[in-house]
């Protein structure tokens, strides 16, 4: 956000709240709109209304506010996914995905940022799958996974129209135990900074991990 960081994403850490009131005013002041719906695969409904793909779930966000509801639903958005929504189709170039995968570290400060990276997001997807790989298959199929070749098991999502996330696992064995990565394409700084990256890929897992904990 350019009110107090250099990329659109990158004040989580002052709070949630303003994040979102941040990401709000940038919308509020964009000139554009139609033109950034086309760089972000977002359809504009009308002069006060888009919608958008997160998660394989339309989400509508109102012009020139910025509030974020779920298509169809009454149930309320989660602040981390409203921000998320914003910020990408803020931050979107329009740059078309390359179908070269690359991790974590390749990012911007990824390196510095792994270490917490792997704990909120790698660990969490290898204690919820490691055990049962083939269970990452049924958990993603719901948000419009598709199975990938990388490592033991591996699903592609379409976090948003343009954000393919790649996750992967290797099962392990007697001395070596189950180990995970996750992958993205390389036009995901084109989209998101490093920091809504990682929060992004938290929330995935969680949700995921949450659907076949319920079942």
């Amino acid at each position: 956000m350019g009110d107090c960081c250099s990329s659109p994403g990158g004040c989580w850490e002052s709070g949630f709240d303003l994040s979102y009131k941040l990401a709000r005013e940038q919308l509020a002041r964009m000139d554009d709109i139609q033109g950034q719906c086309r760089k972000s695969g977002a359809r504009l409904v009308d002069a006060r209304n888009l919608v958008l793909n997160y998660l394989n779930e339309q989400y509508r966000i109102t012009l020139p506010d910025g509030e974020v509801t779920l298509e169809g639903s009454d149930a309320e958005v989660a602040l981390r996914d409203k921000i998320l929504i914003l910020h990408y189709f803020l931050g979107a170039t329009g740059t078309p995905t390359t179908g070269k995968l690359i991790a974590y570290k390749q990012l911007l400060g990824g390196i510095s940022y792994f270490p917490a990276f792997s704990q909120r997001a790698i660990s969490p997807l290898v204690r919820g799958f490691g055990g049962d790989s083939e269970q990452l298959i049924k958990a993603a199929t719901p948000l419009g996974g598709r199975k990938a070749s990388q490592g033991d098991v591996s699903v592609t999502i379409n976090a948003f129209e343009r954000v393919p996330i790649t996750l992967v696992l290797w099962r392990g064995d007697g001395e070596v135990p189950p180990n995970g990565s996750i992958l993205f394409d390389a036009n995901i700084s084109d989209y998101l900074s490093t920091e809504d990256v990682t929060v992004l890929c938290e929330t995935l897992v969680r949700k995921m991990v949450r659907s076949v904990r319920s079942q």
